[in-house]
């Protein structure tokens, strides 16, 4: 690059990030004191009302000794059937695809979380994709929406965005700062935003940005430059919550009290093992177990767990200790339903009796 050109974008660069912050200052005034304040960008990095204390030494010993338990090195299992075209009627139906990957329907509109297709959850050196995605790319229906928890780059993966943008041109919601980001990346028209803003999918259909407990950054340095989040989706049919990737936290609460009849939780429930470090930024069994029972949701679908062995956890862990945990929560374990990657569960409305998947 011409030394002119190079300096030219630096500068912007600069000027963008301060903008980002003046503009953060302007709507916050300072860190966020509790979880109901929106996030603030201080012109380096976003801030959390519960921050996360294992930095890069915590990163460093954590990479240093990881001792995960086994995996299978791939488990070819056959795709779920052709999703519907679209619900309505009041009907709410949901599709696990893999890792934090869901089709939403609801209310004649199509959402998709996080989505990758991806052989690996970072570029070429991540750990490999143990299991397909539940759904063939090919026989997705048109999608509308696509929610983007975080720039992680298992949450945030560029070729299937792209591919994505062009088969549907969806409309794209994520953090602050992200949509900048998706840009550059030849991926346009996303929008940014932060915790508590809403923007209407469609006629009647709301999207809230909701705050997580976690971090961001595609690098070891860098981090927390753009904004991460969770979604709550209303519609006329009810209330969907996506956590994205969040350790426990008193958001839960918050995120409950907003929306005090949450028709269906989808909560992670791997990559917590070592729990020294982990426990801040991901969910285990037991801490979705009570981030649920926080929430106050009338049912929930873990995620996050059997597709990329990201954590110390063995492969078949978080799902065998989740069921011991709901074995031994009555009042929690029938609410909750373990799809398999395919598996749609067409979700009952509030107080109309126990979910199961459908067929």
């Amino acid at each position: 690059m011409h030394p002119a050109r190079k300096l030219e974008a630096v500068v912007s660069r600069k000027v963008s990030w301060a903008a980002a912050g003046f503009a953060a200052i302007a709507i916050g005034a300072g860190p966020p004191r509790t979880w109901n304040d929106p996030a603030y960008f201080d012109g380096h990095r976003y801030h959390q009302p519960e921050p996360l204390t294992a930095g890069f030494q915590g990163w460093l010993k954590r990479t240093t000794t990881s001792r995960r338990g086994p995996w299978r090195k791939f488990t070819d299992t056959p795709p779920g059937p052709p999703p519907l075209v679209c619900v309505t009627d009041g009907r709410l139906r949901v599709t696990w695809v893999n890792h934090a990957t869901f089709l939403i329907q609801m209310d004649g509109v199509n959402i998709l979380t996080d989505p990758t297709w991806a052989k690996r959850s970072v570029a070429v050196v991540g750990p490999r994709r143990r299991r397909p995605p539940g759904l063939r790319f090919d026989e997705l229906p048109p999608i509308d929406a696509v929610l983007i928890s975080h720039d992680h780059q298992d949450h945030m993966d560029l070729p299937t965005l792209i591919r994505l943008q062009s088969a549907f041109r969806p409309a794209i919601y994520t953090g602050m700062g992200n949509a900048r980001f998706l840009s550059r990346q030849g991926i346009s028209g996303a929008r940014d935003l932060n915790w508590w803003q809403t923007s209407e999918i469609a006629p009647g259909v709301i999207l809230t940005a909701v705050p997580a407990r976690h971090n961001s950054g595609r690098g070891v340095t860098g981090g927390d430059r753009t904004l991460w989040c969770g979604f709550v989706i209303e519609g006329p049919s009810g209330s969907v919550y996506f956590a994205g990737d969040t350790g426990m936290g008193a958001h839960f609460a918050a995120i409950g009290a907003h929306f005090p009849h949450l028709r269906l939780a989808l909560l992670p429930i791997s990559g917590f093992l070592p729990l020294w470090y982990m426990h801040e930024r991901h969910l285990g069994p037991e801490a979705a177990v009570e981030a649920f029972r926080e929430l106050g949701a009338a049912t929930a679908v873990p995620m996050h767990f059997g597709t990329f062995p990201n954590g110390d956890e063995a492969e078949l862990q978080p799902a065998a200790v989740l069921r011991e945990v709901l074995a031994a929560a009555p009042d929690v374990g029938p609410h909750f339903v373990i799809l398999d990657n395919g598996e749609s569960l067409e979700v009952p409305p509030v107080g109309a009796g126990t979910p199961a998947p459908a067929p």
